[in-house]
């Protein structure tokens, strides 16, 4: 816009000074210094206008490249978000999975250490049955003694214990018996 105002300034087109076919030429070292007020209005009209309007442009322009660049951080900021969130749900729905997995884990040892128990409560019981026949048959066994020692002791004063005794009788255990009890 700058350019639009600068061109209606006087002197716009025509370089400083006097155009070149007025100028008296001279040698290389001198420099020719011909600078008229117009020249130095317009110049000036051209950096106030100018830059006022380009100011402004310039202004919006940056206001809205500014607004553009909060909006893309807005959009950075929350596409990070969106993927922080969906990072945290991937891992909550892993140790969600991890749990499920321990637990049934855990449901399957705890049914095989009731099922181990089961075994074990059978076979004491087992053992248990095993241990009162075996007890019973050795109560029978000493009862057994007990009633043999009893009869060798009432035997004792019909048994020679010498070998060529006369009064030494072959006599059985059985026979003994019948002799000892008591007739019905």
């Amino acid at each position: 816009m700058s350019f639009w105002l600068g061109a209606f300034a006087p002197g716009f087109f025509v370089p400083f000074g006097k155009p070149k076919a007025q100028r008296p030429t001279k040698g290389k070292d001198e420099i020719e210094m011909d600078v008229t007020l117009s020249d130095i209005i317009s110049v000036a009209g051209l950096l106030i206008g100018g830059s006022g309007i380009g100011y402004f442009f310039h202004w919006r322009l940056s206001k809205r490249q500014e607004i553009a660049k909060t909006k893309q951080e807005e959009a950075n900021a929350i596409q990070a978000e969106t993927t922080a969130v969906k990072e945290v749900q991937d891992v909550y729905q892993q140790l969600i999975t991890d749990i499920k997995t321990d637990r049934d884990e855990q449901k399957a040892y705890i049914n095989e250490l009731k099922e181990d128990r089961r075994h074990l409560r059978d076979d004491r019981d087992e053992l248990r049955k095993r241990q009162d026949e075996l007890e019973e048959q050795v109560r029978s066994l000493q009862r057994d003694v007990a009633r043999n020692g009893r009869q060798v002791e009432s035997m004792r004063p019909l048994l020679c214990g010498l070998l060529g005794c006369k009064n030494r009788k072959p006599v059985t255990l059985t026979e003994e018996l019948n002799n000892k009890q008591p007739k019905q």
